[in-house]
């Protein structure tokens, strides 16, 4: 999952990662929300949305510097 997740980031334009990190920011929220009110089925995926958040920005910035 990571590796395909990984390798479609690469065709991705700068406003469309900018899009995604944005959309996925808000599930993140949300998500911390509801587990704060009541326990979540499946903790794990807040783990996991903040890690495919974080291989966002770096290839975001990645995109930025050029490499």
């Amino acid at each position: 999952k990571k590796v395909d997740f990984v390798k479609s980031l690469n065709g991705m334009s700068e406003a469309d990662l900018k899009a995604k990190i944005q959309e996925d920011e808000l599930r993140l929220k949300k998500l911390s929300f509801a587990h704060a009110v009541a326990p979540l089925e499946n903790p794990q995926s807040i783990r996991s949305l903040r890690r495919d958040l974080a291989r966002l920005k770096t290839a975001l910035r990645k995109q930025q510097l050029g490499f």
